[in-house]
């Protein structure tokens, strides 16, 4: 879904125009002889320019189309005609990736990290084509203030084309070749292509070019050098699997769009933190407040009504989607139907048929159409292992104008929805207890799927509040559930109802449009009656005060999310822990009842069982990190002066102990269900009792770090007597672990054993050496651990068995060489490992970071991040 890095496409609809493509010149003739010419007829005198005699040589043989420029293709040579009308006015350019191969990126790749705002201007005999910056602005009105930014804004130029002809109206005629086949450094594609070392002009060439009244596309055959290990790329970031690329050549399809931006930009729209909008920004000079201000713009299309004065109006231009042909046609009525989910949404704003979604023609119903073509907006679907999907668009940079937008489907998405919809819902769900699951579910799934990446285009960032806003009884309830979903908001990372339990009769387990959804797209498209942004803010205001009574309409997206347990992906409910107990609960009913018959077929191999077992873990450690950010976790409400109360509230004292006798209780230690012996034995060789170690490893060190002791010390400080202290922590954890030594019989299992002397070791590097707490942790650890060493002296006496009794024996040993500093004196020291490196061993695919655009659909996003120290 992520300042934030987006791959990006772009396009404007318009009237279609005429099209060429690349071929051989035609032979050359010799002209008829002129009989008839008298030989005394005067010569007709040549009034033409030097410039218009070229010009008229050079597109006799020429294959010319009319459009926002004359374009002109002479043999492999690209010429255009720039009216004089169109100098110095602003156009985006930008490339897209069209074909290459599977090991090195992906269509619709985005190369170029944003579109370039460019101009042309004339010199002399040349052309310069000159980047534009219109990030930073003057208010206007002040001579010193509007020179100052002018002389800080000076226009480059990228690149310079001579004046090769002139036309009869006087209008240059430049060759633009070498902008499209060189690959020139401030145009460059090669970021795209892993390995590419530059362009083999030999095998490169223009293969089309279309002209259209406000934009010109091009199409281009590029051959690239490659360097050794090229491959992984784009792929590999995205969960592909596309392998090393071993030939010297790499060729690739690039589509180029110049597109005109309108005369007179759209008026933006002020962005606001409580909602939650991608922007276009600028810094403006010479307002009021006299210092250098931020500006920023939301991003949204352009919707003007038909009617103004109607409550509700069709617009002048609608929001158009096209479902591009490569889409697997199973799948094209539920890609359109997440394209008009949105309909609501844009009629609570005053617009009837704002959004749709089309099925884009066949080459033969209309020739012209391309799925690149700058006009219009499009939803792709890429042949690749990778399970992902995204919603970039392109914007005007002066108002935050969306032009196009082209959503990316991987084709793998399938399989991970199918994934994770069984790990969720398989409990609850009869119709996902059957894998494959049916092309109705899967459809449903992608629609969902398509509905959230619009969403994208359309200018939303993701809300992980959205996910809080319900409570457990309303997620249990099949008429709330029916009507509302699981989620306020699709731009959540909700997915799926994994709270709701076997008998409660919830059916609507798939994530839809919600009530924040609407409120955000009548924040960003209703129009209202103002003649400046600045005119619009009291009534923008004014919505959005509706948040301090309903948190249904609540926005929170990274900001703080490290500490906020309302700010987290893959979650549901405002009660994280009650959600994860009942989440459990499903998972390992599936684990008991539903994964071995879903998965096992008779002569197959029990890979499909080791992968949905692996995607239970995966669940299952998910929903466990959502608790322990309930442990030291604040609560950020974005309250503004004279709406609502504190921005920032600590979680209640009795919530976070709950949590933590969860985690002692069900996460620490295995569940029988999910670590059953006879499901390893057919799916892993060895790993047993150390993927349960990894699994509470990560817990405790995500418990116990110095973030979370200063977070609990903050809470002490400000609320004596009220707050979860890290006295409390070290307690409940330190009981958690050790419990048992108390009983008339003290037993122990090899899960317990490793528990402990993993404990320890951890215990020792958070009191002892370099990597010791600068905490209050540091002396509680010391006391839990002397409490300890009473507890073994007096259950080594009370050992069940032999191997209980060396254990207790060696446990109390470590303990006193830790109190004393010598546990890891002559040891070798190894760094501490991060959260990832404890994971990296589990059957399931852990994600380190996350930035939207790549990693919508990846299962752990930044958000379940803790702060290890």
């Amino acid at each position: 879904m992520m300042n934030r890095a987006f791959l990006i496409a772009i396009g404007l609809t318009m009237v279609a125009g005429s099209a060429f493509a690349q071929t051989p010149p035609p032979a050359s003739t010799t002209a008829p002889a002129q009989d008839e010419k008298k030989a005394d007829a005067p010569k007709q005198e040549d009034k033409r320019t030097p410039e218009q005699k070229r010009y008229d040589d050079l597109i006799k043989t020429a294959k010319s189309q009319d459009g926002v420029f004359k374009v002109h293709k002479v043999d492999e040579k690209i010429y255009w005609e720039i009216p004089e009308s169109k100098l110095g006015r602003l156009f985006l350019f930008n490339a897209e990736v069209s074909e290459a191969p599977r090991a090195l990126t992906y269509p619709g790749t985005a190369p170029m990290e944003r579109p370039r705002t460019i101009k042309f201007a004339r010199r002399d005999k040349k052309i310069q084509l000159k980047n534009v910056d219109v990030s930073t602005r003057s208010v206007g009105g002040d001579k010193g203030t509007d020179l100052g930014v002018k002389q800080n804004s000076i226009e480059p130029i990228l690149f310079t084309f001579d004046i090769v002809g002139e036309s009869p109206e006087k209008n240059p005629l430049i060759d633009v070749t070498q902008l499209f086949v060189s690959d020139p450094q401030d145009f460059s594609v090669r970021a795209a292509i892993p390995g590419a070392m530059g362009v083999d002009s030999s095998k490169t060439w223009v293969e089309k070019v279309k002209a259209f009244p406000t934009n010109i596309e091009t199409r281009t055959y590029m051959t690239f050098m490659m360097g050794r290990g090229g491959g992984g790329g784009l792929q590999a970031l995205l969960g592909g699997g596309g392998g090393q690329y071993d030939a010297s050549k790499a060729a690739t399809v690039v589509h180029y769009s110049l597109t005109e931006l309108p005369e007179t930009p759209m008026m933006g729209r002020l962005k606001d933190s409580r909602i939650g909008y991608f922007t276009t920004g600028f810094t403006l000079f010479g307002d009021a407040e006299r210092s250098a201000k931020q500006v920023e713009y939301i991003n949204r299309f352009r919707l003007e009504k038909k009617d103004p004065k109607a409550d509700v109006s069709e617009p002048k231009k609608p929001i158009v989607y096209y479902v591009t042909q490569e889409v697997p046609e199973k799948w094209r009525k539920w890609v359109k139907a997440g394209i008009d989910d949105w309909q609501p949404a844009f009629e609570a704003a005053g617009f009837k048929n704002a959004i749709m979604g089309k099925i884009a023609p066949t080459k033969e119903e209309d020739p012209d159409f391309d799925p690149e073509d700058a006009r219009y907006s499009v939803i792709r679907w890429a042949p690749s292992d990778t399970a992902n999907a995204m919603g970039p668009s392109i914007q005007d940079p002066r108002s935050g104008e969306s032009i196009s937008a082209h959503v990316i489907v991987w084709n793998d998405i399938v399989k991970l929805v199918q994934s994770w919809y069984f790990a969720q819902v398989a409990a609850t769900d009869p119709k996902a207890q059957k894998l494959p699951m049916s092309d109705e579910l899967i459809g449903r799934l992608i629609q969902y799927v398509v509905c959230h990446e619009v969403g994208h285009t359309l200018g939303l960032e993701h809300n992980f509040k959205g996910s809080a806003a319900y409570s457990i009884a309303q997620l249990r309830d099949k008429n709330f559930t029916d009507k509302y979903g699981v989620a306020s908001s699709i731009m959540s990372y909700s997915r799926y109802n994994y709270v709701a339990q076997r008998g409660d009769g919830v059916t609507s387990t798939i994530g839809v449009i919600g009530p924040y959804d609407v409120f955000a797209i009548q924040y960003g498209y209703k129009p209202l009656n103002a003649a400046t942004p600045e005119q619009e803010k009291s009534a923008l205001d004014s919505h959005l005060g509706q948040q301090v009574t309903n948190p249904w309409l609540r926005f929170g997206n990274y900001r703080n999310a490290q500490l906020d347990p309302q700010k987290q992906s893959e979650i549901i409910s405002n009660d994280p822990v009650e959600a994860t107990r009942l989440g459990m609960n499903n998972i390992e009913y599936i684990a008991k009842n539903v994964l071995v018959p879903a998965t096992s077929k008779f002569g197959e191999s029990y890979d499909n069982l080791a992968e949905m077992h692996g995607e239970l873990i995966g669940q299952w450690m998910t929903e466990v990190m959502h608790v322990v950010r309930v442990v030291g976790g604040v609560v950020e409400y974005d309250n503004h002066v004279g709406r609502g109360g504190d921005v920032f509230v600590p979680v209640a004292a009795a919530q976070q102990r709950k949590a933590v006798q969860l985690l002692m209780t069900r996460a620490v230690r295995p569940s029988a269900a999910i670590f059953d012996p006879k499901i390893f034995a057919k799916t892993r060789m060895t790993g047993f009792v150390s993927s349960a170690n990894s699994m509470s490893s990560a817990v405790l060190r995500s418990l116990l770090s110095d973030a979370k002791v200063s977070s609990l010390s903050d809470f002490e400080a400000t609320k004596p007597g009220q707050a979860y202290t890290p006295s409390n922590l070290v307690d409940d954890v330190v009981n958690g672990i050790f419990t048992g030594l108390g009983a008339p019989k003290v037993s122990t299992n090899a899960f317990d054993r490793n528990l402990h002397r993993n404990f320890l070791k951890m215990v020792d590097g958070r009191i002892n050496g370099a990597s010791a707490s600068q905490t209050d942790l540091r002396p509680l650890l010391k006391a839990a651990l002397k409490n300890v060493a009473v507890q073994l002296v007096s259950a080594q006496g009370r050992a069940a068995d032999k191997v209980t009794k060396a254990h207790l024996a060696e446990t109390l040993n470590d303990v006193t060489k830790i109190l004393a500093d010598t546990y890891s004196k002559g040891a070798s020291s190894a760094p501490t490992p991060s959260l990832a490196d404890l994971l990296a061993g589990m059957p399931f695919k852990y994600e380190a970071d996350h930035k939207h655009g790549r990693d919508c659909w990846s299962r752990m996003a930044p958000a379940e991040l803790i702060e290890l120290k």
